[in-house]
């Protein structure tokens, strides 16, 4: 048996994960123990802090070591998945292989996208399509020779179909209305002054924080329930569900049956998106099969980490979605 760990970094904090894993790869991986930590790991001109990274995880691995009653050092693997580590990511690929064997001994690593992570917990090692949407929005797929991606650029560029993009085209609508313009939405607007305040002062307190996407985010479920009865919020969500969709078929293997899987908050909006989600599933890839995700991307992180301990690691290296190092790198 050996242990290996999991952390999954992202905009509401890090979470950790200890888990153990037969020297065989044949029992996979059995969590042990978790802890959490709700403060987000910082993001600055050079990327994600590197150094602000491993001063939360060395007292966790600690933490978690002693509650599994596990000497320090005995690591076998670690699998980070965090929030941008695709684009943000290049200070962690620089400072943490080093700084994780000369703290914990550890010379197996692998520095993962929070999409690869979602997509290990909710498929494994097998080739298919996740779509994680909360907040944003990123599909990604894999035949396990390389992946795929569609979306994921933010709230400026993309996200189509996330929880910030719903929020401010639901904002925009209730605007309209307001304003006496075509496309607005009274039932839209009477929510927004419900959560907001009057509208002619939303601007001011929404421009001027830093968090934008994810208050745009906090109307997505407001817009859904709308959706019953209500038109032009039923459109947004309909819409939504298509540029989902529409992310989805551009990563599905183009080869033979492919799975699907939904992961994310987002999904929890119910029936007033996950029906035409559905119907436009069908429609735009009448192959493929929609599945439930099998766990998080904490899981995934775990997953990861267990293959990687026991030479069992299927799921493609790529240099920004999943950097791997090993003993045999040096």
């Amino acid at each position: 048996m050996s242990w290996v760990l999991g952390v999954d970094s992202g905009g509401s904090g890090l979470r950790f994960a200890l888990g153990s894993t037969a020297s065989d790869g044949t029992a996979g991986v059995t969590t042990v123990a978790t802890t959490a930590s709700t403060e987000p790991v910082r993001t600055g001109p050079s990327g994600i802090d590197a150094g602000q990274l491993l001063g939360r995880l060395l007292p966790a691995v600690d933490t978690l070591l002693a509650e599994a009653g596990a000497d320090t050092g005995t690591l076998s693997a670690v699998a980070v998945g965090a929030a941008g580590m695709a684009t943000l990511g290049d200070g962690l690929r620089a400072e943490l292989p080093a700084a994780l064997e000369r703290s914990l001994g550890v010379r197996r690593l692998a520095l993962a996208a929070d999409a690869v992570t979602a997509y290990a917990g909710a498929l494994g090692q097998r080739p298919g399509a996740v779509v994680a949407a909360g907040t944003g929005m990123i599909a990604l797929g894999t035949d396990l020779t390389g992946w795929q991606r569609a979306d994921g650029w933010g709230h400026l560029l993309g996200d189509c179909g996330g929880g910030a993009w719903i929020g401010r085209a639901g904002l925009e609508a209730a605007m309209r209305a307001y304003d006496g313009r075509r496309g607005g939405s009274p039932a839209l607007l009477s929510r927004m002054e419900a959560v907001f305040g009057p509208a002619p002062e939303l601007p001011g307190l929404l421009y001027p924080r830093t968090d934008r996407p994810a208050v745009l985010a906090s109307f997505a479920p407001e817009v859904a329930r709308c959706a019953v009865g209500d038109p032009v919020a039923e459109g947004i969500v309909s819409t939504a569900a298509r540029h989902i969709a529409e992310a989805a078929a551009a990563v599905c293997p183009p080869s033979g049956a492919c799975e699907v899987a939904l992961t994310g908050g987002l999904f929890g909006l119910g029936d007033a998106l996950l029906v035409p989600l559905r119907a436009e599933l069908a429609g735009q890839l009448p192959h493929a099969t929609t599945v439930s995700a099998a766990a998080d991307p904490l899981g995934g992180a775990l997953l990861i980490a267990g293959a990687l301990a026991t030479d069992a690691l299927r799921l493609p290296h790529d240099a920004r979605l999943l950097n791997v190092l090993t003993e045999q790198d040096g």
